[in-house]
């Protein structure tokens, strides 16, 4: 594979990076220069005040270049990459008859292969880190953790806490959160991987576990993630069980608060915004997966306004960044800004800003990253903005969320780490990983009771001209 190698200077554990601008929290600011010292932003200002302030650090002028925050991805699934495309036209709950038994049937060595793929395309995509709602798979979660370590990805990792509703004994209670003590004890602190809790749903578990670790992420400083008002037919699901829709049922245990990230919310009453408004309960606008397999799409502009806290989202659709920004700002528009006459939607720069230093907060972590500011861990991409596609730019935020590309991004950087040059990593073999998964995925799906509701394209294709040609030949006897 053809790449030319990153320049020495992006390697060294020191930079001083001089690049045409830099995306701060006012927005893209050109004449700017970033000190990364030990994994960290160590000094940001203007070029030549830092080449003084730092003679003994080589510069590395970066003309063309823009240097931007990583992508935060505040929703993903890391072992579902082997069956992404089984999803395409399925109707929504999928996870009934794809996810859940695809997911069960990975071992431990498929958890890990599965998961690392995702993160690389994680990264190639401008992902510096991801909130990831926990697998299904009977494999050992820490196969996951061992994949986004290698790949050099940032990795909310959430336990699932399923206790199968108020049905379940108090004994399995306590077998769950007793693993859910040693799972946040053991990566407490630790560089990459950041440990989180999860419940599926809330119908999947009882009162007492959604109260129980909900105060337990509360107390641990973690947070606590769970699919909420995705779908009708959940929605319902909890209204018949429960007596509450999902969010309302979290909201009267007291399970909802500033700890707790809900995924979707796309089913959501006034009432039930207010809710999110006075928890301060964050939420993970995931537009890609309401545009292929959603009942709606989350009023991220009316949150936006309430200040209700909220990132994007992938949902494992895909994992490419500056498409997320790009649908996410497009089916705000589409849902809600043509029938108002909003013409803005956002500006651009909201949609950035969620992206990034938002949707840090919404995953737990708006301390340690999300943004170039000094003592943010030094997660950031070098972003090519010489090419065609931004030329002319006369307002690069809203450029880059229209026409911005991943193809454009040059180098991903976790922890002051280069991870991927050009789309591919530098310490370890993608390509070679790409190629086992291709083969190792397909008898995994193989052997998985998987089913789908609609034929795969090429059958379907068949299907319809088929009809065709027989309705024709039908009109033509008669």
């Amino acid at each position: 594979m053809n790449r030319t190698l990153p320049p020495e200077c992006l390697r060294a554990p020191e930079m001083l990076l001089e690049p045409e601008q830099v995306l701060l929290a006012q927005g893209p600011v050109p004449g700017q220069a970033v000190l990364v010292r030990d994994g960290c932003f160590a000094d940001i200002g203007p070029a030549p005040a830092l080449r003084q302030r730092h003679p003994q650090v080589p510069h590395a002028a970066l003309p063309n270049t823009l240097l931007m925050p990583g992508f935060v991805d505040t929703h993903h699934h890391l072992t579902q990459s082997f069956g992404r495309s089984l999803a395409a036209g399925e109707p929504s709950e999928i996870f009934r008859r794809i996810w859940v038994p695809l997911e069960a049937s990975l071992d431990d060595e498929l958890v890990y292969k599965a998961s690392k793929l995702a993160a690389l395309e994680s990264l190639r995509g401008g992902f510096t880190t991801v909130c990831d709602a926990g697998t299904r798979a009977k494999g050992d979660i820490g196969a996951v953790a061992s994949a986004v370590q290698e790949a050099g990805l940032r990795c909310v990792l959430g336990l699932i806490c399923n206790d199968g509703g108020n049905d379940s004994d108090a004994s399995t209670r306590r077998d769950l959160l007793a693993q859910a003590e040693r799972f946040l004890a053991q990566w407490q602190g630790h560089a990459l991987v950041h440990p989180s809790l999860a419940i599926s749903v809330p119908e999947a578990a009882s009162d007492a576990m959604l109260v129980a670790v909900s105060r337990r992420c509360a107390e641990a400083g973690a947070v606590f993630q769970s699919h909420v008002n995705e779908h009708l037919a959940s929605v319902e699901r909890s209204l018949v069980q429960r007596g509450k829709r999902p969010l309302e049922l979290l909201d009267s245990l007291g399970a909802l608060g500033p700890q707790v990230l809900i995924a979707h919310a796309t089913l959501v009453t006034p009432h039930e915004l207010a809710l999110l408004q006075d928890t301060d309960t964050a939420v993970s606008f995931n537009p890609v997966a309401s545009a292929w397999k959603g009942n709606a799409v989350a009023p991220a502009l009316q949150m936006a306004e309430m200040g209700i806290r909220f990132g994007l989202g992938t949902d494992a659709t895909r994992s490419d960044a500056f498409r997320l920004v790009d649908a996410a700002e497009t089916s705000q528009r589409l849902a809600f800004g043509l029938h108002a006459g909003d013409f803005s939607c956002g500006g651009g720069w909201t949609w950035l800003d969620h992206a990034t230093r938002d949707g840090a907060a919404a995953a737990g972590l708006g301390a340690l990253t999300g943004e170039i500011a000094p003592g943010r861990r030094a997660d950031f991409l070098l972003v090519d903005i010489g090419g065609p596609e931004l030329c002319p730019s006369f307002d690069l935020a809203w450029d880059l969320v229209r026409l911005g590309n991943r193809d454009q991004i040059d180098a991903v950087f976790v922890d002051g780490v280069l991870r991927l040059w050009q789309g591919w990593p530098l310490a370890w073999d993608g390509p070679a990983l790409v190629a086992e998964v291709r083969e190792r995925a397909t008898r995994a799906v193989a052997l998985a009771p998987i089913q789908r509701i609609h034929a795969p394209s090429g059958e379907d294709r068949r299907a319809r001209l088929a009809r065709r040609t027989a309705s024709a030949a039908r009109a033509g006897s008669r």
